[in-house]
């Protein structure tokens, strides 16, 4: 299985989410995981690198041009993708992937996410998506999720687009147990 992972690029951020990132990353090496990630080796898309190759894991980095100029690729990740910019990154990441997994992170992470999200509503990326909510990070995100289904800017059916867990322990098996969302998203797409 091919998983791609959105995770923040700061390292400055609180230690619990760094050790999450540490713990995917050996979930990842330890079931035979391949991660498909942004390519950068600094925070928690490093930490995550790291773990996973440590413990013999392998990992594809997916990077646009101007980040490898800027020396911000990951230097340990052999298999590097260069891409000519953020856009063909994004979908080349999706294209690769088997399923889609995001750690905490800033708006490159919101915005990878809510765009896999979009996709899958849109019948475009019909795979397991899995919102890891370390320490709460994500329960303004998905109060929003929740005021828009309220607001009925999305349908009902749509909250169960993704999974929410809360430790990197319920990853794999999150991704394991996926049963599919809806045989054919773009009837339910329009509300």
């Amino acid at each position: 299985m091919k998983v791609c992972v959105f995770a923040a690029s700061s390292s400055r951020i609180d230690p619990a989410y760094i050790t999450a990132a540490e713990e995917l990353g050996s979930e990842f090496a330890r079931n035979g995981v391949h991660a498909i990630f942004g390519g950068g080796g600094i925070g928690l898309m490093g930490v995550f690198a790291d773990s996973l190759m440590a413990g013999g894991g392998s990992v594809t980095g997916v990077i646009p041009g101007f980040m490898m100029d800027e020396g911000w690729g990951h230097s340990g990740v052999n298999d590097m993708v260069v891409t000519p910019d953020m856009s063909e990154r994004k979908k080349t990441i999706f294209a690769m992937s088997d399923a889609a997994v995001a750690l905490p992170g800033g708006v490159g992470t919101l915005e990878e996410l809510t765009e896999v999200i979009t996709l899958k509503q849109l019948g475009q990326f019909n795979k397991p998506i899995v919102i890891v909510n370390v320490n709460g990070f994500y329960d303004h995100l998905i109060e929003f999720f929740e005021h828009m289904y309220r607001g009925n800017f999305i349908r009902l059916e749509h909250k169960d687009i993704w999974q929410i867990v809360t430790t990197a322990a319920e990853v794999i098996p999150a991704l394991t147990n996926y049963t599919g969302w809806h045989a054919d998203p773009k009837v339910i797409a329009r509300i």
